[in-house]
């Protein structure tokens, strides 16, 4: 969405170009790459600032987020997990047992994307005052952009102060023989989907893969879920991915552990995968959610001296090294791979790139605004399965590899009142890592239903490195879910 996530129902106007016209050439201060919410937000932060800005989107204005993943994704789940949470509670749990209206999802899901049209999006961009192009955009020298619109026509931009590279990533298929002829899902068909496959295969032990599981198994697909490794969500602590794991199951979904894909076909309509252990799945869709890649292949970056298709590594301003003109901001830079942390750095990004504009130095203090320290500290996370995981920081495993002396304290949520009100059987556990020096966290972990809306809570604690002493004073509202840190407290205090 826009960046401030609401649909715009204003007039707006965007570049066009006669195709008889001949190339033309336009300097601006500041060109951006992308119109996903992370090139919206550093062109609203520029033009905030007072520079002329240019935004460039091949595709629909307001980007991955918008339309195929993070809206659509989450308007598929809520009800899911509303349903799910229903079931817990006496009193409502016969009245949800029925499946759910798969049409009336879809539908609701169709509104959220808004239909796969930009409009307001677009009338977003106008409304800040940044001159939107459409067309494929291409570095070509530096401080320069071509953009090759629909009609062939080129058109020329220039940057006095700063090109911002926001290009984002695209999904990552397995290198496996005719994969192309079986037209397998990706992240994109997973949630633009406007009927529930039958059968649908999941190839993945990520987000992408669990969250779809989730969803498409409670919207009437039988869904086989095969992991590579020995785990789903391996960049968390190993107890949120055996929730989770248990959960699917239990919901109905084959979760198979320890399994790669070796081939994959279509037979007579049927997708038939076939693993390395010589197991024959069969299914109507497959799902690939296995991981991204850059969108950088064909941007011009071998006209200023970087090589196509790869991650652009960029300092804590967002800069890329060895430029001063050129920003990586968002998923192609690999810092971290989600559209809050993206948003992120296109307000710091934003920041930094009007200040050296203004001839201003850019301070490195710690947490200030030019400097994306959080993405190193802490980065939180929500998958929204049932149960939801959500974390912030270092894992312990991460924290010990850092060098850090660190000690896991773990409490259950069913020591929590809050959480029985949640429903009959509420299951779920919380983490938080201590740094033993300090007495700070340098990490937190919460896997039930509901823990999306607590992990906020955490992000304070670990970015403000807020004292286990002081914590004591943040008294948790009784009864609910946020009790857990008094838990936490004292099983740190009494172990």
């Amino acid at each position: 969405m826009s960046r401030a996530c609401t649909h715009v129902a204003v007039a707006h106007t965007t570049h066009q170009t006669d195709p008889m016209t001949e190339t033309e050439s336009i300097a601006y201060d500041v060109v951006v790459l992308g119109a996903g919410p992370v090139g919206e937000n550093v062109a609203d932060r520029t033009r905030a600032a007072g520079l002329t800005t240019a935004i460039v989107e091949s595709e629909l204005v307001g980007g991955e987020c918008s339309y195929w993943a993070c809206m659509p994704s989450k308007a598929l789940l809520r009800p899911v997990i509303a349903q799910a949470d229903a079931r817990r509670l006496p009193g409502l749990a016969p009245a949800v047992q029925g499946p759910l209206d798969t049409p009336a999802v879809l539908a609701r899901r169709n509104d959220y994307a808004s239909h796969w049209k930009d409009d307001g999006q677009a009338a977003w961009v106008h409304g800040i005052g940044a001159d939107l192009y459409r067309g494929h955009g291409r570095l070509a020298g530096p401080r320069t952009v071509t953009v090759t619109g629909a009609d062939g026509t080129v058109t020329t931009l220039t940057a006095r102060h700063a090109v911002a590279v926001a290009t984002g990533t695209r999904a990552q298929l397995p290198d496996l023989p005719h994969l192309a002829g079986v037209k397998p899902w990706t992240s994109r068909e997973a949630t633009s989907a406007q009927a529930a496959p039958g059968r649908l295969i999941v190839v993945g032990g990520g987000v992408v893969a669990t969250e779809m599981a989730t969803a498409w198994q409670a919207l009437g697909s039988r869904v086989t879920l095969l992991v590579r490794g020995k785990g789903l969500l391996n960049r968390m602590e190993p107890f949120a991915g055996e929730l989770v794991a248990e959960a699917l199951a239990e919901s109905g979904v084959d979760v198979r552990t320890g399994t790669s894909v070796e081939s994959v076909t279509r037979e007579n309509g049927t997708v038939v995968a076939v693993t390395a252990g010589g197991d024959r799945v069969e299914a109507d869709e497959i799902l690939f959610a296995t991981g991204r890649v850059p969108h950088t292949d064909d941007i011009g970056l071998d006209t200023v001296g970087l090589t196509p298709g790869s991650w652009l590594e960029a300092d804590d301003t967002l800069r890329v090294t060895g430029t001063d003109w050129l920003y990586a901001v968002g998923d192609v830079n690999h810092r971290a791979l989600l559209t809050h942390q993206g948003k992120y750095q296109a307000r710091i990004a934003g920041a930094a790139i009007a200040a050296r504009a203004a001839g201003d130095p850019v301070v490195h203090e710690p947490w200030g605004p030019h400097v994306a320290t959080a993405d190193h500290h802490a980065v939180p996370q929500v998958v929204f399965t049932d149960p939801e995981a959500a974390a912030v920081g270092l894992s312990l495993a991460e924290a010990e590899q850092a060098g850090h002396r660190v000690r896991a304290v773990d409490v259950e949520f069913s020591s929590v009142a809050g959480a029985g009100l949640y429903g009959d059987g509420y299951n779920g556990r919380a983490r938080m890592v201590v740094d033993l020096e300090d007495e700070t966290l340098r990490g937190v972990t919460f896997v039930g239903p509901g823990v999306g809306e607590l992990i906020h809570s955490a992000t304070v604690a670990v970015a403000g490195r807020v004292p286990v002493s002081r914590l004591w004073h943040a008294v948790p509202s009784y009864p609910t879910l946020s009790e857990v840190w008094l838990r936490l407290l004292e099983a740190y205090r009494d172990n």
